[in-house]
């Protein structure tokens, strides 16, 4: 029989939600309407950043660049995720907005792939962003 250890826990088979750090530094510029790639090139590992310049190619209509652009931010937010203890599942919060450039780059990245023709890609995306969050993806467009 397993002991209480005073610990609770809504479900105990999923984790803890991850949040990511805050970045006051970027995310005040892009508030400020700093052009992104000027914060992406002063903070590569900004996915908000990155996110901003995918969904700015996707609405000029250059899905490859979008592509890359959201990638990059989808990369570079794996990593920080990781380094935060996500071992690749369980709940990343819309409502923390750190985590909202992770996942606006996973909903750019799902929007660029179908695109270009990616179906695997945009499957693989449309679903971590509904299991990361449901809100992220009624918050980006791509609720099923």
């Amino acid at each position: 029989m397993a002991h209480n250890d005073g610990m609770t826990h809504g479900n105990l088979l999923e984790p803890e939600p991850t949040r990511l750090p805050d970045r006051p530094g970027p995310q005040a510029a892009l508030d400020a309407d700093t052009d992104p790639a000027e914060v992406a090139a002063e903070h590569p590992d900004f996915s908000e950043a990155w996110a901003a310049l995918a969904e700015r190619a996707l609405d000029a209509g250059e899905a490859v660049a979008a592509y890359a652009y959201a990638r990059t931010g989808y990369h570079r937010g794996l990593d920080q995720l990781r380094r935060s203890g996500w071992k690749g599942f369980g709940p990343v919060p819309w409502s923390h907005r750190p985590n909202q450039g992770f996942l606006r780059s996973v909903a750019a990245l799902a929007r660029a792939a179908q695109r270009v023709g990616e179906v695997d890609e945009y499957e693989r995306c449309t679903t971590l962003l509904a299991d990361s969050d449901p809100e992220a993806a009624k918050a980006t467009g791509l609720a099923g």
